[in-house]
């Protein structure tokens, strides 16, 4: 699951980077630009609570094979377009699919990981997507060097990977297809995770930004080189994840879980008045520090609530609330940008990030009562 997790990253993360840059060549502005992660992650939102719930019922490995290889087939149409037009109608249908691959895959692992070592297991695998974080801009930047059509093959070709990879995988027993019954169903989403979730939404809303024109800011500042921002923060995740899994395990989740939402509104602050290198590193290790843990933190957190056969619904919800941050704080944030400059776009962010602790802690008294009943094919902690 660690090899396929990075994949998929390394694959994503090589595109992400590199078609703003494409956009722009094929005549679009950088509004523009910003449609192709919003419209990605408006797919995923929309489509999230939905796939999540069908990997629950068709099974988990089978929803990873068959979204792998669409994206596969999307980077194939991606080298053949020509109009930035049709590249964003392409990302909303390459959306549908990815919110697929996320679900399933967080689903899956939560079938090996004991329940009292939750926090660490997904950070221990959760550091594979930083890993993959950590290179790929850079890697993807490069490859586009030599041409469009370059870059979506070395993607293309990853997605074949993850493909292969996940066909080897076994099924989990709680992740196995459901034999009869409806597949679509009134209460396949699973709402309670979705409304506690949306405080996600307002952390997330800067990532969006951050994904889409970071490197935009470094090179306006002449600061080299410009994936410098993205191998900062995943150094950091990686130093810390695995010392926060474990200390959230002993302490709880959700103690370090409202700190992290603290620090990430402050590194938002720094990346709008980061106009020099020393800046920008300090605001990726803060970044580094809150956004870097805070998926296995509210993962773990929110699981208590929900019982096993609904864990891909529930992590639908999630990415739900990540993807709807993600995708308006790229098509907002990129019009910002064009009107006003990236300062005043990172301070936004900022702003907005701010509220997610006290929007946190109202809806989750709101909606969650007791933690659901215990997992009795999860395997026991060790002693």
């Amino acid at each position: 699951m660690c090899s396929f997790t990075f994949t998929v990253f390394l694959s994503l993360f090589q595109l992400l980077p590199t078609a703003p840059y494409r956009i722009l060549s094929l005549g679009g502005d950088k509004f523009a630009a910003g449609l192709f992660l919003g419209f990605l992650t408006y797919a995923s939102a929309l489509s999230a609570p939905l796939t999540g719930a069908l990997a629950d019922r068709i099974g988990r490995r089978r929803m990873l094979i068959v979204a792998s290889l669409a994206i596969a087939g999307f980077s194939v149409a991606y080298a053949l377009t020509t109009s930035w037009r049709l590249m964003i109608v392409l990302v909303f249908f390459h959306g549908v699919f990815w919110s697929g691959l996320l679900s399933a895959s967080a689903a899956y692992m939560t079938g090996l990981i004991p329940v009292a070592r939750r926090a660490e297991g997904f950070s221990y695998w959760g550091m594979a997507t930083v890993l993959a974080t950590a290179f790929a801009p850079a890697l993807g930047l490069a490859v586009f060097q030599h041409g469009w059509v370059a870059l979506c093959a070395s993607v293309g070709a990853l997605n074949l990977a993850m493909a292969f990879i996940a066909w080897r995988l076994p099924e989990t027993g709680s992740g196995a297809p459901h034999a009869g019954g409806k597949l679509f169903t009134s209460d396949m989403v699973e709402w309670r995770v979705l409304i506690v979730s949306m405080s996600l939404f307002l952390c997330s809303f800067g990532y969006g930004g951050v994904t889409s024109f970071v490197a935009l800011w470094a090179e306006r500042n002449e600061i080299a080189p410009k994936s410098l921002y993205f191998t900062v923060f995943s150094l950091v995740v990686l130093a810390l994840r695995p010392f926060s899994g474990r200390l959230a395990d002993a302490l709880g989740a959700r103690k370090l879980l409202l700190p992290c939402l603290a620090v990430i509104a402050v590194a938002y602050a720094t990346l709008a008045l980061a106009d020099t290198k020393p800046r920008l590193i300090v605001s990726a290790v803060l970044f580094g520090i809150g956004f870097g843990n805070l998926y296995p933190l509210f993962a773990t957190h929110i699981l208590k609530y929900v019982v096993p056969e609904r864990r891909g619904s529930a992590f639908g919800g999630i990415i739900a609330a990540f993807d709807i941050g993600i995708g308006t704080g790229s098509i907002v944030l990129g019009a910002v940008i064009e009107s006003r400059g990236f300062s005043q776009a990172y301070g936004l962010a900022a702003i907005l990030s701010a509220f997610s602790i006290p929007v946190f802690l109202v809806l989750e008294k709101l909606v969650f009562s007791a933690p659901a009943q215990p997992d009795p094919d999860q395997p026991e902690a060790p002693s």
